[in-house]
């Protein structure tokens, strides 16, 4: 079995600091957390900006470049930026690619429209096209996020239009209000749908966070922990910090036997190579 790579997503769109005082928020936090986070364990860490007035999410680029610079100087972690903006308050397609101007090694690509905080979150079919070229102009990979059975569909239509190359990596999402459940059969029907030669990785939202890691680790994929999904460590315990999320996985993994892939191990078997 391939080692576990171990995804920490930092800080989302939507969480506030009323319902946590301990979601990063500035670059600073932001880069310090996934500092801690890459000293914990995780290979890749996932990343969106916060406005400093509002504290909700943005696609602003100096705002992705005070985090991106300091973590290329200081680690070897991959990044992951979003082109996702904010569920449910839609941004014109340059403003959501915009991070893609910092050339990281993957991009979130949101592989289909569905309610989501409240609202619609919009991934139409020329934003999927025109996310699709940006990274492949780019040299970005995509990691390509599912929140339901459907979206498989289309990201494997654009792969059989040469949009999307192989091998392809998927990032299940479960247990969001409206999208597929956090449950192990929601899970083992979602691998059933994707190709032998793709790698995937399990979010489990809320509840379903660490039960998903455990099935994502027993089934062989990747594992993504971190409070964009959950803010809590125990149940009714606010967690203070996202590498708690990543040095649990990595015990619970090496208590089973699975070894945690560094950086240049996570590129290796994402296709990925350091430049």
């Amino acid at each position: 079995m391939d080692k576990v790579i171990i995804t920490a997503a930092i800080t989302g769109s939507r969480i506030t600091r009323e319902q946590t005082p301990y979601i990063p928020y500035t670059p600073e936090e932001i880069a310090q957390s996934a500092i801690g986070c890459w000293n914990a364990g995780a290979a890749i860490v996932h990343v969106h900006v916060r406005d400093l007035k509002t504290g909700l999410g943005t696609q602003d680029l100096e705002l992705f470049r005070q985090v991106v610079e300091p973590l290329r100087e200081k680690t070897d972690l991959l990044l992951c930026l979003t082109t996702s903006g904010i569920a449910g308050r839609n941004l014109p397609v340059k403003d959501r690619l915009v991070s893609l101007e910092l050339k990281p090694e993957l991009a979130s690509f949101d592989a289909g429209s569905i309610n989501l905080g409240g609202g619609v979150f919009s991934n139409p079919p020329e934003f999927l096209d025109e996310a699709a070229r940006a990274m492949k102009e780019k040299g970005v990979k995509p990691e390509i996020e599912i929140f339901d059975s459907g979206m498989i569909v289309t990201a494997l239509r654009m792969r059989d239009e040469g949009k999307l190359d192989e091998p392809l990596h998927f990032q299940f999402v479960l247990g969001t209000l409206w999208g597929a459940p956090a449950t192990p059969k929601s899970l083992l029907y979602l691998c059933e749908l994707i190709p032998e030669s793709a790698t995937w990785s399990v979010i489990g939202i809320g509840i379903g966070h660490l039960p998903m890691s455990m099935m994502g680790l027993i089934m062989g994929g990747h594992i993504r922990v971190g409070m964009e999904d959950n803010i809590y460590c125990t149940r009714g315990e606010l967690a203070k910090t996202n590498a708690q999320f990543v040095e649990r996985i990595v015990r619970i993994a090496r208590e089973y036997g699975r070894e945690v892939a560094t950086p240049d191990e996570a590129r290796a078997l994402l296709g990925l190579r350091k430049d």
